[in-house]
């Protein structure tokens, strides 16, 4: 399923609606492999290869599938031809991936660090996480990070309390790297941060169409939706895009994958945008989820070079896919199984 934001919205955002219950994601709603557009592909499968500590767990033409175990994380599909994004476009603020464990996080930070130095950009503690910040060599940011227990979060009149505190990196690699340098326990896509030219039609989008919910915010200029009561699932900002307008065809983002735990799921989204109609039946702007769900032809000669975003439903059943006309961003719904 292929869902996108219609960035030639229209209207008045200052009456936009929350989602009602019924309309929420379900609580055990996660992300998935994060697609880019690259220009050198061998080069940046070696970055998340031997720096970012990733496998290669499929390569086909064009296309590298990368990720921990057997859970892929990163999707790089070569795309010649593109121009680099502006640093003030709309796109992929960062990808962040959750380690279980601190030593797993540690050894991970360490390869990227040995390996290639000059992307290190910081570490944080943000109180409900401990994050380490990366750039991989086309420009797309890389988080790095393990979730402190529910139980440490603190929650204020129904906004997550969430800061940008130092944080020692040789401290803490001091502390939790271990003699085992692999560390091989498995990893997810625990949030995808996007950069984004206003934050009212990202929350109309993300929380009133899609069924996020609000988590926190930051001074008008940030944005953080989760499903289930998680710290954030997404993130928007405007920081270096405020007043960004549609984003032309680069190198860099090309999908967000969300993952529902069944199909019904998927096809209630197509439904929500009513939901942005008042009761007279005006549209409260014009962000629209579009997409078809269909079963792929595995016989289908299309190379995956082509912009394409493709969705599992389940890691083992099948798939649902849809052809975008242009490698712009989309997102793509993937259910679990059913």
């Amino acid at each position: 399923m292929w869902c996108h934001a219609d960035e030639n919205h229209t209207g008045d955002d200052s009456d936009t609606l929350s989602p009602a219950g019924a309309d929420l994601l379900p609580a055990d709603t996660s992300m998935d492999a994060v697609t880019l557009h690259v220009a050198d592909l061998p080069g940046m499968t070696a970055y998340y290869r031997d720096a970012i500590a990733l496998s290669v767990l499929r390569a086909e033409g064009g296309t590298v599938v990368l990720g921990r175990g057997t859970t892929p994380l990163v999707v790089l599909q070569h795309t010649p031809g593109l121009p680099v994004p502006g640093r003030g476009q709309a796109g992929l603020f960062h990808t962040a991936i959750l380690f279980a464990h601190r030593a797993a996080l540690a050894a991970v930070v360490a390869s990227a660090v040995r390996v290639a130095p000059t992307t290190y950009v910081g570490a944080a503690d943000h109180l409900v996480s401990l994050a380490f910040y990366f750039t991989d060599p086309e420009g797309n940011g890389v988080e790095l990070y393990i979730d402190r227990a529910r139980e440490q979060w603190t929650w204020v009149d129904g906004e997550l309390q969430m800061a940008s505190l130092p944080l020692d990196a040789r401290a803490y690699l001091s502390e939790h790297l271990t003699d085992d340098q692999t560390a091989t326990t498995g990893a997810v896509v625990g949030h995808v941060h996007l950069q984004v030219g206003d934050i009212a039609r990202a929350q109309e989008f993300y929380v009133d169409a899609l069924g996020f919910e609000r988590t926190t915010g930051w001074h008008a200029s940030a944005l953080f939706v989760s499903a289930g009561g998680y710290h954030h699932h997404m993130a928007m900002n405007t920081w270096n895009s405020f007043g960004a307008g549609p984003r032309a065809a680069t190198i860099g983002l090309g999908a967000v994958s969300i993952v529902v735990p069944a199909r019904e799921e998927i096809m209630a989204l197509t439904d929500r945008p009513a939901a942005l109609s008042d009761p007279g039946g005006r549209r409260r702007g014009r962000h629209q989820l579009r997409g078809s769900l269909e079963e792929p032809d595995p016989g289908d000669p299309e190379p995956l070079t082509s912009p394409r975003v493709t969705a599992r439903r389940s890691r083992s059943t099948g798939s649902a896919s849809s052809k975008a006309p242009t490698p712009n961003p989309s997102i793509v719904t993937t259910p679990r199984g059913g």
